[in-house]
């Protein structure tokens, strides 16, 4: 099996996905060293992490997300046969950069116990239904939401 300990700079392409006995797996995404002499079109490099370390698992379950630019030094294990992945296994991340705030532009369907609200960026009124999908009402703004609910539970006897 051939290895290589090494360090890579890429992006997080997915949430980190906690992986068995305590790891958490992801996707970087690593640009060539030198784009400027490449093709436009050359694709990126997908290397597949993981690691068990408990700081770094526990870095990458609640303070990384997508778009996240990471150093992350380890060892590289060769795929076994052709077309595998290679797999890095981090024993140090470091982070470079943070991805930005996503902004929410659509809509947005949310739970609140047993209630649903549709969020709408384009307006501040939220409709609000029951999980079965009875109409509860229209709450003027996320803050009067659960103003809505505690009325409609106290006119329905609670239950929604």
């Amino acid at each position: 099996m051939d290895t290589k300990h090494c360090a890579v700079d890429g992006w997080v392409d997915d949430i980190p996905a906690p992986g068995p006995h305590g790891t958490a797996t992801f996707d970087l995404i690593v640009r060539p060293a030198d784009i400027d002499t490449v093709a436009d079109d050359a694709p990126d490099t997908v290397v597949p992490c993981t690691s068990g370390d408990p700081r770094i698992t526990h870095e990458l379950l609640n303070g990384i997300q997508p778009g996240d630019l990471l150093r992350v030094t380890g060892t590289l294990v060769q795929p076994q046969a052709p077309g595998e992945d290679a797999q890095l296994t981090v024993d140090a991340l470091e982070v470079l950069d943070t991805a930005l705030v996503p902004v929410l532009r659509d809509t947005v369907l949310d739970r609140y116990g047993d209630y649903c609200v549709i969020f709408d960026a384009d307006r501040d009124q939220v409709p609000v239904f029951t999980a079965s999908g009875q109409w509860v009402g229209l709450a003027d703004n996320p803050d009067t939401i659960t103003t809505l609910i505690d009325i409609h539970e106290r006119v329905n006897g609670g239950d929604a």
